[in-house]
């Protein structure tokens, strides 16, 4: 066995006497037993030798602990996913999104609940119907069926009706700001709103007002959106049990809708928001709109500013939009990427999504070992790849580097994120008090050695690099949602994804993952389009809404 470094014991040994630091002289007893929790070994020369700097340490914790330390505060070192000599491209090309024309008013006005964002668009812009009307039409169906869902944490009402008033205002001037002018939307409430709860959905901060609006709040109502919802997350952004119940699956509101973007994919799937945000860690995209049987975009790492949304890990939280089509997607990704000076690990790239990208010039690979196992939606990945064929798109089997068993790395800074809140004994607060919630993952994650969370993103570099040579020669590589490892892969590499509804099993949806190179974001909505221009799960949706 190695022997120990220092810091790396005072570390360990600091959090086994106690989360309130407590005073009692540390001896040669608690060093071995400490030692021996994290799987080293020394001599008692060796511990007696360390005693004096051990307590020198606590101190330094005691220092640290006094500080204010806010959740929005983010470490000086930065997570950056670019692997060596990858280059960026920030060369923009005009965009191009298909609005249809001749889009008119269904008979029944019910059925707008379902209309695309690119359908909605042409009836604002055509002036068919006005922002107001379409803002009432989704906070009336966010009223009648949050009993049902509990999606909905705060109606943003007030705020609602006076931007879209602003947005026919604007539209009778002449004005217009583009395919968001005067859609509803809703956002994870971990987003922050100047004039509204932000409540990240767990007891503790019910009540909190934060100062400023989220920058892709900023962004989205600047780009005409108007923001009817703040939406239930699983607290702290894990699953979806919140303080205020379990978010459901509009296709089977028996079940919950997974999480942690719970309320976004529920309140998109029930036709109570043309789209909403989410945000995902290590699936919290992916896995709710797949249970929601709605199309997610998961960008790559550092596209879009997280300024006033909630920190759960700094090296890889990320914010998209969740929608029903992938071309919703693109639209509303236009809107809230770019750089950011409030978010230090922002880039700024192109986003070339327009007719002179062909989807079937895309180089396509899939995950052949994933792909060949047994898994729940088997037979469903089987038909994309069938209909892929069909298209003219033939995927290639390919193999991805090994994934390192470094999951833990979310949960060091997890727990750092919400020091205070374990310190203080208010994480008895939240909803789940079992083994596998937070809480526990809190005060468990205090014993994860620093030494051992750089080791692990030392070999979190090789992943990236690893990870980028083994794609060079592919521009999407397709994977299942869920089975294999490839969601905890693509999440530390910062690779994006977009996940589409693919049929269902028992009458609950499935779906598939298409993932792209870094900032290839525009290539796998424009696949996911195609896919869904010859498809039509991502237009149907669940009974009794």
């Amino acid at each position: 066995m190695k022997k120990t470094h220092y810091l790396l014991l005072g570390l360990t040994l600091g959090v086994m006497l106690s989360f309130t630091l407590l005073r009692a002289p540390i001896n040669r007893a608690m060093v071995q037993q400490a030692a021996e929790l994290i799987g080293l070994e020394m001599t008692e020369t060796e511990i007696d030798s360390m005693l004096p700097g051990l307590e020198e340490q606590r101190e330094s914790y005691a220092s640290i602990r006094e500080k204010d330390i806010p959740n929005e505060l983010a470490p000086s070192l930065l997570f950056n996913p670019l692997p060596p000599g990858f280059k960026v491209n920030t060369k923009q090309e005009a965009l191009y999104f298909d609005i249809p024309k001749g889009q008119s008013l269904p008979k029944n006005l019910d059925d707008l609940a379902f209309y695309s964002v690119t359908q909605l668009a042409a009836l604002i812009k055509s002036r068919q119907i006005s922002s107001v009307e379409l803002a009432e039409f989704f906070l009336q169906r966010l009223e009648k069926y949050d009993p049902t869902l509990h999606c909905v944490i705060t109606l943003t009402r007030e705020r609602a009706l006076a931007q879209a008033r602003q947005m026919d205002e604007e539209l009778a001037r002449g004005q217009y700001r583009g395919p968001l002018h005067g859609i509803p939307f809703g956002a994870k409430d971990l987003l922050s709103t100047r004039d509204y709860k932000t409540t990240w959905g767990a007891m503790p901060y019910q009540g909190q007002m934060l100062a400023q609006d989220a920058a892709v709040i900023e962004k989205l109502e600047a780009a005409g959106a108007v923001l009817v919802a703040k939406l239930s997350l699983g607290a702290l952004a894990w699953g979806d049990v919140w303080y205020g119940g379990k978010t459901r699956n509009p296709w089977n509101p028996e079940q919950g809708s997974s999480g942690s973007s719970a309320g976004s994919a529920s309140a998109v799937s029930a036709g109570l928001a043309p789209f909403a945000i989410g945000t995902e860690t290590w699936g919290s995209i992916v896995s709710p709109a797949t249970v929601c049987g709605v199309t997610g975009l998961r960008p790559t790492f550092g596209r879009v500013s997280r300024y006033g949304a909630m920190a759960l890990s700094w090296s890889m939280d990320k914010i998209g939009p969740i929608c029903r089509t992938a071309e919703d997607c693109a639209i509303v990704f236009e809107a809230i990427r770019g750089k950011d000076e409030r978010d230090a690990t922002t880039l700024a790239a192109a986003f070339n999504y327009n007719q002179k990208l062909d989807p079937g010039k895309l180089r396509v690979g899939y995950l052949k070992s994933d792909f060949e196992g047994d898994y729940r939606f088997k037979e469903q990945d089987s038909l994309v790849l069938a209909k892929l064929k069909d298209l003219g798109i033939t995927p290639i089997a390919i193999e991805l580097p090994e994934v390192p068993d470094i999951g833990f790395v979310l949960s060091a800074e997890a727990a750092a994120a919400f020091d205070e809140l374990t310190r203080s004994g208010k994480d008895d607060l939240l909803v789940r008090q079992i083994q596998n919630a937070w809480p526990n993952v809190f005060r468990q994650s205090r014993f994860i050695p620093a030494v051992e969370y750089i080791q692990a993103n030392r070999l979190r570099s090789r992943l990236i690099e690893e990870t980028h040579q083994a794609l060079r020669e592919f521009d999407i590589f397709l994977s299942p949602s869920w089975a294999g490892d490839n969601l905890l892969r693509t999440n530390l590499t910062g690779h994006p994804c977009v996940v589409l509804p693919t049929g269902f099993i028992d009458g609950l949806p499935t779906s598939i993952t298409f993932c792209g190179q870094l900032f290839g974001e525009a290539e796998v909505l424009k696949l996911g389009a195609l896919f869904q221009a010859n498809t039509d799960f991502h237009s149907q949706h669940p009974a009794g809404f």
